[in-house]
């Protein structure tokens, strides 16, 4: 989806009241994979500070990566039914399960056929190149990429989390705006 769509898009993904609804919207704020997003677990969000930590072992990187939260992804989150049985904030029909991987996909494909969840990632990505200015290597350590160059790896320790949250904020206003055709 061109990311001049995502405002119409997410204020219809917003009028769904389903679980991958949420899901997907959480997943869409956050620049998360679809992995990332349904395996999140509840002690892993500090909703008093607005941080995700999603652990090494569940990062493409292998490394942990902490995800600022906005005040709409936050608020998804609040609003979730915490289920006995299961600490995933996005549970399953089964009992103690995560929502499917499919889930996801299969209302992307009810709503907008074609479409993927990765793909969100890449609509994130262009809008922040082409609408904003933040920096890249602000933008790629959102999307939790690795750095290629050794040399500015060993250089680059930093995880420009206050920089990052302002480019999140940025992004949740820009999909709440609802203001855009699709």
């Amino acid at each position: 989806m061109p990311w001049r769509n995502i405002p119409a898009f997410m204020a219809l993904l917003r009028a769904n009241a389903a679980i991958s609804a949420r899901a997907l919207e959480f997943t869409i704020l956050t620049a998360a994979r679809t992995s990332e997003s349904i395996l999140a677990a509840h002690d892993e969000l500090n909703l008093d500070e607005n941080i995700w930590h999603v652990p090494a072992a569940r990062m493409k990187a292998s490394v942990e990566h902490r995800v600022p939260l906005s005040d709409r992804a936050r608020s998804i989150v609040a609003a979730l039914p915490r289920i006995e049985g299961t600490h995933y904030v996005f549970p399953g029909a089964r009992q103690g399960r995560p929502l499917s991987r499919m889930a996801m996909l299969e209302l992307l494909r009810g709503l907008r056929p074609g479409l993927t969840v990765h793909g969100f990632r890449s609509a994130f990505r262009d809008w922040a190149a082409e609408d904003t200015e933040f920096a890249s290597e602000v933008v790629e350590m959102a999307l939790a990429h690795t750095i290629e160059s050794e040399v500015e790896r060993a250089y680059r320790r930093g995880d420009l989390f206050q920089k990052r949250r302002a480019l999140m904020d940025a992004w949740a206003a820009y999909c709440n705006s609802g203001d855009e055709a699709s």
